[in-house]
C-alpha cells in the first residue's frame, strides 16, 4: 500500500497524532473501520487465488495435488488425467501411432531406451488392434466389445440395482432425480458420439491399411532396438519375428535378431538369422560384422564343447578303472539310503594317477572315538598303509587329558556287513581288511572305531547288545 493511500485513509477517519476524535454534534452515517477501509483499497484476488483464500496451507496443497502437474502419484481416475490421455488418441489410428513413433524416436536419440520402448509399444498396440479388427471382420466375426461399451453395461447394471433397492428414496428426492436425468442424457449423448466414432473407424480408408502395416513393421523394429539396448534379448527376438512376418526382407530385423541371439550364445540360430539377411543384402556391413563375431563365437563354443566332451570321457574312463579296481580287490562299495556325508573333494580314487590301472586305491577315512564323542578325518588312507602309520601323527590327541589314547594303548574295530564288529590290526595293511569281503565302504567313507584297550571289551559288549535291540550305539 502506498503512502498516499495510507494518508488518505487517515484523513478520512480524522485521526491525528496525540488527539482524540471529538463526538460529532450531528448524527450521520456510521463511518467504516480502518480494516474495512484498507481492505476496500486492496486489489481483487485472482479467480484461482480466490478459490483457496479460505483454505489452510495443507488444504491448499491437497487441492493442488488434484492437478496432474502437481500429483505425487498418477491418479488414473482423475478427470484431468483422463482428458490429457484422450488428447493422445484424438486422430486416426495411423496418425496416433505415427505420433507415438515420433515421441519414441526423440527418446531414442536421447538414449532414453525405456521411455522410447514405451512409446513404440503404444503405437504397436493401436495398429495391432486395427489389424485384429480387420481379421475378425474378414472372418465374419463380430467386433470385440470396446472398453466404453463394457463400462456402459456395468453402469446400467449398477443403476438398475440401485433403482430397485432405493426406489422409495429416489421418489422422495425430486431434485436429485432431475440431476440424474440430466446426467443420463449427457451420458447417452456421449455414448452416441462414441458409437458414431466407432462406425467411422469401421469405415476406414483402404489406402491407410498398407501405411498402417508399414508403420507397424517400423515400430516393431524400433522397439527391438530398445530391447537390445536394455538387454531384453528374448523380447528383441520376438519383435524382430513380428517385423519379419510383416516384411520377410527387413534387414534391420535380421541384424538385431542375430545380435540378440548371439548375446545369449544361441550361435546356430544367430548364424541362421545372419545368413538369411546376407542373402538379401550381401554387402550390408553391419551383417558382415556380426557374421564375423558369430564365426569367432562358434569357434569358442566348439572348442569349449570339445574340452567338455574330453573331460567327460576322461572321467568316464577313470570311473570304469575305479570300479574294476574295487571289483578285482573284492572290496564292497555301497550307497546308503540317507544323505551322504559332505567330504568336499575327498572320494575313493586311484593314486597317484586315476587313469593308470597300476595306481593304488585311497579311501577317505573317519577315526571315531565313541567313548569321548570325538573324531579325526583322514582324507586319503592308502590301501597299502596301516593304522600304525597314521597313528604316528594322530597321537597324542589334544583333548585326551587322561593320556589313555596311544598307538599301543588302543584297539580298533570296523563294522561288518552283518552289523557285527571285526578287529583291525594296527600293523595290517588296509587292503587286507577290506579285501576279505566282510566290510563295506559306505558312501565312499571308511569308519574305524578307536577305543582304549582297557575299555574295549565292555564297549564291544555294549555295541552288540545295542545292535540286537535295533538301536544305535552311543557309548557310555
Amino acid at each position: 500500500m502506498t503512502e498516499d493511500k495510507i494518508s488518505s485513509a487517515a484523513a478520512a477517519l480524522d485521526l491525528k497524532d496525540g488527539q482524540q476524535q471529538q463526538p460529532s454534534q450531528v448524527q450521520g452515517p456510521e463511518r467504516p473501520s480502518v480494516g474495512d477501509t484498507i481492505a476496500a483499497m486492496m486489489p481483487e484476488l485472482s479467480p484461482g487465488r480466490a478459490m483457496t483464500s479460505g483454505m489452510t496451507l495443507d488444504e491448499t496443497l491437497a487441492d493442488l495435488k488434484k492437478s496432474p502437474l502437481f500429483m505425487d502419484e498418477l491418479d488414473m481416475e482423475n478427470e484431468d488425467v483422463k482428458a490429457l490421455q484422450a488428447l493422445a488418441y484424438e486422430g486416426t489410428p495411423l496418425e496416433n501411432a505415427a505420433n507415438f513413433k515420433e515421441q519414441g524416436n526423440e527418446c531414442f536419440r536421447e538414449k532414453r531406451w525405456f521411455d522410447a520402448k514405451e512409446f513404440y509399444g503404444k503405437g504397436i498396440a493401436i495398429l495391432a488392434d486395427e489389424e485384429t479388427k480387420r481379421k475378425r471382420k474378414a472372418a465374419g466375426l463380430p467386433p470385440l466389445p470396446t472398453a466404453t461399451a463394457q463400462q456402459k453395461q456395468q453402469k446400467e447394471g449398477a443403476d438398475s440395482k440401485l433403482t430397485k433397492e432405493d426406489e422409495a428414496q429416489v421418489d422422495a428426492l425430486d431434485a436429485k432425480q432431475s440431476v440424474g436425468k440430466e446426467f443420463k442424457l449427457a451420458e447417452s449423448k456421449k455414448d452416441q458420439e462414441q458409437e458414431k466414432e466407432n462406425k467411422q473407424e469401421e469405415e476406414e480408408d483402404p489406402a491407410d491399411i498398407p501405411k498402417q502395416l508399414a508403420l507397424l513393421e517400423q515400430l516393431y523394429v524400433n522397439r527391438a532396438a530398445c530391447h537390445l539396448e536394455l538387454k531384453n534379448y528374448r523380447s528383441c527376438t520376438l519383435d524382430c519375428a513380428h517385423a519379419l512376418r510383416l516384411n520377410p526382407r527387413n534387414i534391420k530385423a535380421f541384424y538385431r535378431s542375430s545380435k540378440a541371439l548371439l548375446a545369449v550364445s544361441r550361435v546356430e540360430e544367430a548364424l541362421d538369422s545372419c545368413t538369411r539377411g546376407l542373402q538379401i543384402d550381401p554387402s550390408n556391413k553391419a551383417l558382415q560384422q556380426i557374421s564375423s563375431e558369430i564365426t569367432k563365437k562358434a569357434a569358442q563354443v566348439s572348442a569349449k564343447k570339445a574340452a567338455e566332451d574330453a573331460l567327460l570321457a576322461k572321467q568316464s574312463h577313470e570311473q570304469r578303472l575305479l570300479e574294476t579296481a574295487l571289483k578285482a580287490r573284492n572290496i564292497l562299495p555301497r550307497k546308503s539310503t540317507g544323505k551322504p556325508p559332505d567330504m568336499e573333494d575327498a572320494h575313493v580314487c586311484l593314486v597317484p594317477d586315476p587313469s593308470d590301472p597300476q595306481s593304488t586305491l585311497a579311501f577317505p577315512t573317519l577315526l571315531l572315538y565313541p567313548l569321548h564323542y570325538e573324531s579325526d578325518f583322514i582324507k586319503a588312507f592308502n590301501e597299502m598303509e596301516s593304522l600304525e602309520q597314521h597313528f604316528g601323527y594322530v597321537f597324542p590327541l589334544p583333548w585326551d587329558r587322561e593320556g589313555i589314547y596311544s598307538a599301543n594303548g588302543v584297539e580298533c574295530y570296523m563294522e561288518t556287513v552283518s552289523g557285527g564288529l571285526v578287529k583291525v590290526g594296527k600293523k595290517v595293511p588296509l587292503l587286507k581288511v577290506l579285501g576279505g569281503g566282510n566290510v563295506e565302504v559306505v558312501d565312499e567313507l571308511l569308519k574305524i572305531f578307536v577305543v582304549p584297550r582297557g575299555k574295549a571289551e565292555a564297549w564291544v559288549k555294549d555295541f552288540k547288545e545295542k545292535n540286537k535291540k535295533g538301536g544305535n550305539w552311543k557309548g557310555k
